[in-house]
């Protein structure tokens, strides 16, 4: 149960207060250590479930919790930075689609597995996760280096791309659900 792969995923779950905090904080130098931070976090992310594959320790609790930790990496993040209105006017709108789909697929997904159904992750979803994790780096990063405005508009081009696929990767999921319901 506690192989490295699902430590690593218990690290990102752990590490959240710690981004939160340092995304509440105001100055140039806590959004840079927030960066590193969410940096890691990324990075834990793909190796956990990496070396649970390569080392085939895929468990229960591995599955169980690395879509958790991610949501709540993406939902705390997303809500700090509209907190701080680094994430502010249309953007916001861009922010709750992807909010909300993630609590419909994750709803969706637990009415399937009760029926059994398995929806497998395609790679217009893994484009979505990509956009979504540059998109909140980006604007995290910018809050670090203010005077390259640059990495705030690709940060926010991002966040709507990330939008954007969210709308069509949901309903993807959406029109897999509708078929198994009465």
């Amino acid at each position: 149960m506690l192989s490295l792969p699902n430590i690593l995923t218990l690290s990102r779950i752990f590490a959240m207060p710690l981004l939160v905090f340092l995304l509440w904080l105001p100055s140039r130098a806590d959004y840079a250590l927030a960066f590193g931070l969410y940096c890691l976090m990324g990075i834990t992310d793909y190796f956990d479930g990496y070396l649970a594959r390569a080392q085939g320790t895929v468990s229960k609790l591995g599955v169980f919790l690395d879509p958790i930790a991610d949501k709540i990496m993406v939902a705390a993040v997303i809500v700090m930075l509209i907190f701080t209105r680094d994430i502010d006017g249309w953007h916001v709108i861009a922010a709750l689609v992807i909010l909300l789909r993630e609590i419909a697929v994750s709803g969706l997904r637990e009415f399937l597995a009760e029926l059994r159904v398995s929806v497998p992750v395609s790679k217009l979803a893994k484009w979505k996760t990509t956009f979504q994790l540059v998109s909140l780096g980006g604007i995290i990063l910018a809050g670090a280096l203010p005077q390259q405005h640059w990495i705030l508009l690709v940060g926010l081009f991002s966040l709507w791309a990330a939008a954007a696929l969210t709308l069509l990767t949901g309903w993807d999921y959406l029109r897999v659900g509708l078929k198994h319901m009465d």
